[in-house]
């Protein structure tokens, strides 16, 4: 392949075809990972930004050490990698439903990818965060019912654009009364969301957790020029 691009791995899965890529971006001279599914771009290196920020403004809403998270999607590793950066986290528990994904980071495709794979706070989990979700077990099986005081999530585009179809009934407030279960009293849900913030989505948090605001992460697009924006809602118990 040239030294410009290298597909790095593609593999079926549930839900598609999973690609990873490398190329240099010829407008900027700098070189970005991509991951898509099927035919459809899921994220990039070049803009992290948000994911990134989902970490730092979900912990920063909670009070106390000795934190234990959960991150619903790996990715490229951004927001995990954040949320390890904080010192008040204990333990991080990172649920991927591709498998693909995790071994992209075990296999050390990924720069960043150690930081996660050789953190003992770490745990990078095989599973599908909706069903845990919605499952009296939860998030940790060898500790059913376990909570935690932070759940960041990073899957879907957003609320009203899926990756699945199937995910779909966690966008309720039966769906996110049960994932406010897995949260300790005063702790944070965050979503990432792709959209502009949506009042039907603050109203729908804000009708399951005591407080639900929605903030908006800007950052340069240097391809489009001027910037772009991402939506993150904080919801807390």
């Amino acid at each position: 392949m040239s030294a410009h691009f290298a597909e790095l791995d593609w593999q079926q899965t549930p839900i598609g075809a999973v690609s990873l890529r490398r190329r240099i971006e010829p407008m900027l001279r700098v070189e970005i990972h991509e991951v898509k599914l099927d035919d459809e771009y899921l994220m990039s290196s070049l803009f992290t930004e948000a994911e990134i920020a989902l970490a730092d403004r979900a912990l920063a809403a909670v009070a106390g050490d000795q934190l234990d998270v959960v991150v619903g999607g790996l990715g490229l590793g951004y927001t995990a990698r954040a949320a390890l950066r904080e010192a008040r986290v204990r333990s991080l528990r990172v649920i991927e439903l591709l498998e693909p994904v995790l071994d992209w980071h075990r296999r050390g495709l990924l720069p960043g990818a150690a930081e996660l794979t050789e953190n003992a706070r770490c745990e990078l989990v095989h599973g599908d965060f909706f069903s845990m979700a919605a499952s009296r077990d939860g998030f940790d099986p060898a500790e059913p019912g376990r909570r935690f005081h932070a759940i960041l999530l990073d899957i879907d585009h957003s609320p009203d654009h899926l990756l699945d179809p199937a995910n779909a009934s966690f966008y309720s407030p039966a769906g996110l009364a049960r994932l406010a279960d897995h949260l300790h009293p005063g702790g944070v849900f965050a979503l990432w969301s792709n959209d502009p913030p949506a009042q039907t989505v603050t109203a729908m948090l804000g009708g399951v957790f005591a407080t639900a605001t929605a903030h908006v992460v800007s950052f340069p697009n240097p391809l489009q020029g001027g910037e772009s924006s991402n939506t993150i809602y904080l919801a807390t118990r």
